[in-house]
């Protein structure tokens, strides 16, 4: 029994199984490359839409003192800290000795200042023994 001896191996058809494997590596290299960037791109857009949605119009506002001026009229005078060219809409109101609701506004703050202070006239229905400030709000249309 003769050994058979192993010949030239088959030449492989040109560009059918890779071709270069430097010209490979480099296409790796660019997509990593793109990949990178766009990955840097989108955390810098995150990262900006999530600190101006933090920081953007932050609206603060408290009450200094109230008074009931008649059985039917309450005065609030409303501090408001805000963005300078914000506009705010603060809802204020009113509750009797029963801590039933009556009286209630929402106040619009056009001022550009940054820091506003006001005196809201509230109509009740009853004799108001709070004034309250419930909350406020960047206005959507200004």
């Amino acid at each position: 029994m003769t050994a058979v001896q192993p010949g030239p191996a088959p030449a492989l058809p040109e560009g059918r199984y890779g071709g270069d494997p430097d010209a490979d590596a480099r296409k790796d290299r660019a997509l990593r490359r793109a990949a990178v960037v766009l990955g840097a791109l989108l955390a810098v857009g995150i990262g900006y839409f999530a600190w101006h949605s933090l920081t953007g119009n932050k609206i603060s506002a408290q009450v200094v003192s109230f008074k009931a001026v008649t059985d039917h009229s309450l005065q609030i005078h409303l501090e408001v800290h805000k963005g300078a060219g914000t506009v705010a809409i603060c809802t204020v109101r009113s509750q009797d000795t029963d801590h039933n609701e009556v009286g209630r506004k929402d106040v619009r703050i056009t001022q550009h200042a940054k820091d506003v202070d006001t005196i809201v006239t509230l109509r009740t229905t009853a004799l108001g023994t709070t004034g309250e400030l419930v909350g406020c709000q960047t206005a959507k249309n200004s």
